[in-house]
């Protein structure tokens, strides 16, 4: 593996478990405030799926916004002179045509 490749799957472990981590614990939180049975949809139907698909979906939403959040955190926090080094494409060059 190519130290390109193993550096984006190390940063993508750094936010994916923490996000993993926190969407366990928000649907802990989320679920013992809320029943899945007694969900409706915005036009007041009850939701047509059952406990654990409510279960499982939402804690995908919730830890996919927990890897968006930290996908930002970590775009946010690089350097000045990485982003320009680095450019709009990254580290292999050329330029992104707008």
């Amino acid at each position: 593996m190519n130290d390109d490749l193993q550096g984006r799957w190390l940063t993508f472990a750094v936010v994916a478990w923490p996000a993993f981590m926190m969407a366990a614990v928000l649907e802990m939180l989320v679920f013992a405030l809320a029943d899945p049975l007694q969900l409706h949809t915005l036009s007041g139907n009850a939701l047509a799926l059952s406990p654990q698909a409510v279960y499982t979906l939402s804690f995908f939403v919730f830890w996919g916004v927990g890897i968006g959040a930290g996908l930002m955190t970590l775009s946010l926090a690089r350097s000045r002179g990485r982003i320009n080094r680095e450019g709009p494409v990254g580290p292999a060059g050329g330029t992104r045509s707008v």
